[in-house]
């Protein structure tokens, strides 16, 4: 890998969540800056598409994971279909069931591949509740970077760059009141109870910015039920506004 004699194809998988797969695009952004001849396809949910519409030279690959893609033959089905695209190595971002099997079937034809080292097991001696083992663990683009490093391209994460500044659409200003006031969003709800901050702390949060007078705060989430619940908290308040289920992804 790393040869710069011929375009080197490379597929990067990381299906969830929206907040993993947006902490891609520095990364994947920092090496197509610094390895021209590499083009990237991203293997994730149809859905999050829209998080890479500002990199050059990326496709994106669906995953329909609850359809076609589903069990032993559908990562089958979705192995043989990008086996197609004629890659030249695969960046495992998210170490999973799915991804581990995939490994497998990509070892038939020998293409590298490269998973994510999530640090599983140092992260359990910290948070454990007796006999913490207290040092500082590599951040999630750290962890990101070094797939690509072993698969021969070293990246500076201190030489990314952020992407450019986009105008907001005609939707989020026709969604938006339009002020002086600065945007800040928050979007209370996860996937996983323990991953939110109480929604009793952040009724306080959201308080303690409403009465500055100095924000416009907006809500974000999806689902009916989340929509309902961020209807009734920007009913309590003066600068919130709910934008779940007004605007689309991209």
């Amino acid at each position: 890998m790393g040869k710069k004699d011929k375009p080197v194809h490379i597929l990067v998988i990381r299906l969830s969540a929206m907040g993993d797969v947006a902490m891609t695009v520095p990364i994947l952004n920092t090496v197509l800056e610094q390895y021209p001849e590499v083009k990237l396809t991203i293997l994730t949910k149809k859905h999050l598409a829209p998080i890479f519409f500002q990199l050059d030279r990326v496709s994106v690959f669906s995953a329909e994971v609850k359809t076609r893609h589903k069990g032993l033959m559908g990562l089958w089905r979705l192995y043989k279909e990008l086996s197609k695209l004629n890659l030249d190595a695969v960046a495992d971002l998210h170490n999973v069931l799915r991804s581990r099997i995939l490994r497998k079937y990509f070892a038939l034809e020998g293409v590298p591949f490269v998973q994510i080292d999530k640090g599983r097991k140092e992260k359990k001696s910290l948070t454990r509740r007796v006999n913490k083992t207290f040092h500082q663990l590599k951040t999630t683009h750290e962890r990101y970077a070094a797939v690509f490093s072993e698969l021969g391209y070293p990246i500076s994460i201190e030489d990314s760059k952020p992407l450019s500044r986009l105008q907001l659409s005609k939707n989020v200003l026709k969604a938006v009141t339009q002020d002086t006031r600065k945007w800040v969003g928050i979007a209370p709800f996860a996937a996983y109870e323990g991953k939110m901050y109480p929604l009793k702390l952040m009724a306080e949060v959201i308080t303690a910015l409403d009465n500055t007078d100095k924000y416009k705060i907006l809500l974000f989430g999806g689902g009916p039920k989340e929509v309902e619940r961020l209807k009734a908290i920007e009913a309590s308040y003066r600068n919130v506004q709910n934008v779940a289920g007004k605007l689309n992804l991209s």
